[in-house]
């Protein structure tokens, strides 16, 4: 289908983009010497995440069980649950092992340990585990240093859990819009995780798997010594706020969502479109950026950056189109009733999300329908 065919708003990949930033960041880790884990969180598509593969990636990282089981149920076997595992998950968790899934789960407490231990226990299992470590003060994980690593270990106990590695995530890096700043974000991420890592090994511990990683520092370590795996998701599309951080131009976003006018306000200079915060999320990732895109980056059809435009406010199924600088008062003549438009998004991730499938577009503009995981 061509695009002047298709039912707005929808959310549309950009093939050709995709596929240069895969292959960006496949080349980029594997001439520093570790392997590649993508977040397949997203896309949760099963045919972008086949592209990664397909460029050398080596597994995928989920953040739900439901997309550990959509993905394994597509032929995805070994697969990372980066994200605490709570006791309710571990029915769920079990289920996937006993189908023959590679899964390996994460815990970052004593709590969550013996949990897994005690389940694995009752039910004849062992579960891979990795502890997660803070590097950055962001989120969760255990200090590098903490008497607490070492007790998680000692909690996971044979041979119901297998210490399989260590597990970090600079969330923080976005936050960052500085090349000075992300290369020493970058190794305090390296270097925490592989402190982790040297501290159980000391302490008698296996601990194979040293896994760092965000789509900022990935891009911008100096060296990955001690590090195996290196994780990230939202560089597949990129978006507004990696824009801001200053690792993507606005010509490699690859997720757009196009939509049409529906009609204007002239004496203000706004176009309307059918692009809402339904369409675009309520995501406002760049507000607290250097530069603030609104609602998302106005495009023409053919995904080049119109500057100064933006959704500037949205509602549930409307979006407004304004210029920065001053209102556009010619805008009804510039932007006519049925015009298409393409709209790059804050966070890929939760614009991806308001949509069950994509639009992917080859070379020549033509689309094929890609489908989207949803839920928990």
């Amino acid at each position: 289908m061509k695009l002047t065919e298709l039912m707005t708003p929808v959310a549309l990949i950009d093939v050709p983009r995709m596929q240069h930033n895969i292959e960006r960041m496949q080349t980029y880790v594997s001439k520093h010497g570790a392997s590649f884990r993508p977040h397949v969180k997203t896309s949760k598509c099963v045919d972008a995440t086949r592209a990664q593969l397909k460029a050398g990636a080596q597994g995928i990282t989920v953040s739900t069980l439901k997309e550990a089981e959509q993905f394994f149920a597509a032929g995805f076997r070994d697969i990372l649950y980066a994200v605490g595992l709570a006791p309710n998950k571990l029915v769920g968790a079990a289920a996937l092992l006993r189908q023959g899934c590679d899964l390996k789960v994460l815990t970052d407490s004593v709590q969550s340990a013996q949990a897994i231990a005690a389940y694995g226990t009752q039910h004849g299992l062992s579960f891979k585990v990795l502890i997660e470590i803070d590097t950055d003060d962001h989120r969760s994980g255990i200090k590098p240093a903490s008497a607490q690593l070492l007790e998680v270990a000692r909690a996971l106990t044979a041979p119901a859990c297998e210490l399989v590695g260590v597990l970090t995530h600079a969330g923080s890096s976005y936050d960052l819009n500085t090349p000075e700043a992300l290369i020493a974000l970058a190794e305090q991420e390296r270097s925490g995780c592989v402190r982790a890592a040297e501290r159980l090994r000391q302490a008698g511990f296996t601990c194979p798997s040293v896994s760092i990683g965000s789509t900022p520092t990935a891009l911008c370590a100096q060296n990955l010594d001690g590090v195996t795996e290196v994780r990230a998701g939202v560089y597949i599309f990129f978006d507004l706020v990696m824009h801001n951080v200053g690792v993507c131009a606005l010509n490699e976003i690859a997720l757009s969502v196009l939509t049409t006018v529906i009609g204007h306000q002239e004496e203000k200079g706004w176009a309307i479109v059918d692009a809402g915060w339904m369409a675009m999320s309520r995501d406002r990732g760049t507000q607290k950026q250097t530069q603030d895109f609104g609602y998302g980056q106005v495009c023409d059809l053919n995904a080049v950056a119109l500057e100064g435009y933006t959704i500037s406010g949205a509602n549930q199924e409307h979006g407004i189109v304004s210029r920065a600088a001053e209102p556009d008062l010619a805008i009804a003549k510039r932007f006519p009733i049925g015009t298409q438009l393409r709209i790059l998004p804050n966070h890929a991730c939760a614009t991806g999300a308001q949509f069950p499938e994509y639009h992917a577009l080859d070379h020549e503009g033509n689309s094929t329908t890609w489908s989207r995981f949803y839920g928990w």
